[in-house]
């Protein structure tokens, strides 16, 4: 308690991080960072345009227009223009929609999904430079992945979507630092996003759309937020740590005080945004190790659907509410999104047929009765050995009718930090992802300007270059 008393009386965390914020320089971003920085932003744009050839967008963005027209631009959408909170409200749900989205494993955070629809809003508003917007991002990237992996998990335990609620607090910092908050505003706009965050997991329940917009809705919270401090609205100071603070009111017994240092742990020192995962499937990240596990054995053993007696899944026990439950759901998806949050559809549909793309999250692959036969036969256990939430482990070990057994695991997830996906693997899924809505030659000129922020072109550029009006 004494400790708690002192972290909270000291030096607030909103204030460290406003001052971090206020104070970085593109210049002290080393240049590593920055060029990752810039793939996962190329990563981001692609699952966007993909995400137009599908339902949800149109359904989306049809209920947005409803709100009036406005300057903001629309990812691959040249005839859409909308006020600004919707503009970033709707690319939000654009990156995050086909859940392909990049992931910081230790913060459990989707966090590009938010930050970068709120840097190139704001930055395309304000006449800000390519360079700039990149600063603002990797700001909000560097708070909202510190500030999930205070959780260490326990959101996900309590029904809170990390995305959205934590994502907020990253916008908040993004957009302060694109309109020019002083430190002092920076902080009170953290104190008054704390009443607008939110991001419920109700979805996993029965495959709801909701998670989509988690993303963008942090993004509208963060620039209300900055403007509101802007003017001069008072926000609390103990955001994180107070005795109503963000950590204390949303974890309850998830919360361990001693992990609030990580929420400023190695600022300045150590840059987050190289920790990234970015995704090779396109489903939940705890999914992907059991996945890929599957997929192993049915290459190395040839397996065959008829020859499958029983699956165990082995994946971290932290994640279980998440991938595993309801069981009825997981094991007959009712949809494509509840598909990609279920370990027996993931499992089933690697076996059966060696991949789960985004062509296995079709109706009729989520029909297939060979696929659903499987996946009825898969359980699931936590995992003794799981590396959560440095690595989303997995083991999958197949009983075959046989009496054999035979086993796979991926202790390190594929696309993890300390296994990641090179930049010409991003770069590779962005140009598969941006075909599906694009001709080739402006894929191409895309790629160019996403990984040459810093080379002089404008936010504006930028943005009507990814909607299709330039």
């Amino acid at each position: 308690m004494n400790e708690q008393i002192r972290i909270d009386t000291a030096e607030p965390i909103a204030g460290r991080l406003a001052a971090f914020v206020d104070g970085l320089d593109g210049a002290s971003i080393p240049a590593a960072a920055r060029e990752r920085a810039c793939h996962l932003i190329l990563d981001a744009v692609g699952i966007a345009l993909a995400s137009t050839q599908y339902d949800f967008s149109h359904r989306t963005l049809a209920a947005l227009r409803e709100f009036g027209s406005g300057d903001g631009d629309v990812i691959g959408h040249p005839s859409a223009r909308l006020p600004l909170r919707d503009a970033v409200m709707m690319n939000g749900v654009l990156i995050h929609g086909l859940d392909y989205d990049d992931t910081h494993t230790a913060g459990v955070i989707h966090a590009t999904a938010s930050c970068f629809p709120t840097a190139l809003g704001i930055a395309a508003e304000v006449g800000a430079s390519g360079a700039d917007l990149l600063t603002a991002y990797i700001a909000g990237m560097e708070v909202a992945t510190r500030l999930g992996a205070v959780a260490k998990g326990g959101f996900h335990q309590v029904g809170f979507h990390p995305t959205g609620l934590i994502g907020a607090f990253g916008c908040t910092l993004v957009a302060g630092k694109l309109r020019g908050l002083t430190e002092k505003q920076l902080a009170h706009a953290q104190g008054i996003v704390l009443s607008m965050a939110s991001g419920s997991l109700e979805f996993l329940q029965d495959g709801a759309w909701t998670k989509r917009m988690h993303p963008g809705w942090a993004g509208v919270a963060g620039i209300t937020a900055a403007a509101l401090a802007r003017s001069g609205f008072i926000g609390p100071k103990a955001v994180y740590e107070g005795r109503f603070g963000l950590f204390p009111s949303h974890l309850g017994s998830y919360f361990d005080p001693a992990g609030l240092s990580l929420a400023v742990d190695g600022l300045d020192t150590v840059w987050e945004v190289e920790k990234v995962a970015v995704k090779p499937l396109p489903a939940c990240h705890f999914t992907h190790a059991c996945a890929d596990a599957a997929m192993a054995l049915r290459a190395a053993h040839d397996i065959r659907p008829e020859q499958i007696a029983h699956v165990r899944a082995l994946i971290p026990a932290e994640v279980v509410k998440t991938v595993c439950e309801p069981v009825n759901h997981k094991q007959k998806p009712q949809n494509s999104y509840d598909a990609q949050f279920s370990i027996p559809f993931a499992v089933a549909s690697s076996l059966v047929h060696g991949r789960f793309g985004l062509a296995e999250l079709e109706p009729e692959a989520l029909n297939d009765p060979a696929t659903l036969a499987v996946a009825h036969k898969v359980d699931y256990e936590p995992d003794p050995d799981s590396a959560f939430p440095k690595y989303y482990s997995g083991e999958v070990i197949v009983t075959l009718t046989d009496g054999r057994e035979l086993r796979h695991r991926e202790h390190m997830n594929r696309g993890a930090s300390d296994r990641p996906l090179s930049s010409a693997d991003i770069t590779a899924k962005f140009e598969e992802n941006a075909g599906m809505a694009l001709a080739a030659a402006h894929v191409e000129r895309i790629r160019q300007a996403v990984l040459g922020l810093d080379g002089g072109i404008s936010a504006r550029e930028l943005s009507r270059l990814l909607a299709g009006r330039a």
